[in-house]
């Protein structure tokens, strides 16, 4: 990350953004004025930031799944946005664990980067990593948010099915969009680090309280355990693509017409 760009590397990341026809709004300029526009707009701190995890998926070739995890004042980790399920319940098991790249980046000095190109091979977190790779993902890869100086406030993540998905200029775009989320939070008004832990720990319990209940509807009516309930609303998630909150949701407010 430190070496110094060569000339011809500067031409080729030009050539991403301009062609020789003249048309410079290319996806991903168009993607990052969208941000910018909803920066401008006084947008709330979640708009923002799921057009940021939209965009990373967008612009980043091999970015299956992006987070933006966020850590209290008090060190609760939650996740207020996210691409896909999966993407939240590879954040879970971090904050479960207290180990994994969106945690660690919010501990390391510097950039606040990490990542690891293939979680097959072996990485620096025993139980997390392990975990990642059965689950199908194989390189990861954390961009930390501010301030720069740990303990960082979150982190944006990416996650990639393939071996070495984020490396290269992937990694480039993901530190310049880690710039637009932690500028999201800095400069939407009113915000507050004991307003996002409220906010935080609010979504956190209300989101454990309908998969609670959720889970008791499954367990009841299909004479299941906890386990079993839990594993059956993960894949539903997983099937139609939505959070595993909103899967749950549906079958508390609709366990009448199920």
């Amino acid at each position: 990350m430190g070496a110094v760009t060569s000339e011809q590397e500067w031409v080729a990341d030009r050539a991403r953004f301009a062609t020789d026809d003249g048309d410079w709004a290319g996806p991903l300029a168009e993607q990052f004025a969208e941000v910018g526009r909803l920066l401008l707009a006084g947008s709330t701190v979640a708009e923002v930031l799921e057009r940021v995890v939209t965009a990373a998926k967008a612009v980043v070739p091999d970015a299956d799944f992006v987070s933006v995890t966020l850590r209290a004042p008090s060190g609760i980790y939650t996740t207020p946005v996210r691409t896909d399920a999966l993407a939240d319940e590879l954040d879970q098991l971090q904050y479960t664990h207290r180990e994994g790249p969106c945690v660690e980046a919010t501990r390391t000095p510097g950039a606040g980067l990490v990542g690891v190109d293939d979680l097959t091979q072996g990485s620096p977190w025993p139980r997390w990593g392990p975990a990642a790779a059965r689950a199908g993902v194989h390189s990861v890869f954390s961009v930390g948010l501010f301030p720069a100086a740990p303990p960082r406030l979150g982190a944006l993540n990416f996650y990639s099915r393939r071996p070495y998905g984020l490396a290269g200029l992937d990694r480039q775009l993901a530190i310049v969009l880690g710039g637009y989320a932690a500028t999201a939070l800095a400069a939407t008004e009113a915000v507050t680090p004991a307003q996002l832990e409220a906010a935080q720990l609010r979504e956190a319990l209300q989101s454990r309280d309908v998969i609670g209940q959720a889970k008791g509807i499954l367990m009841q009516r299909q004479g299941i355990g906890a386990e079993e309930a839990f594993d059956i609303l993960r894949r539903t998630s997983q099937d139609l693509n939505i959070k595993l909150v909103q899967v749950a949701t549906l079958l508390v407010n609709r366990r009448g017409e199920l």
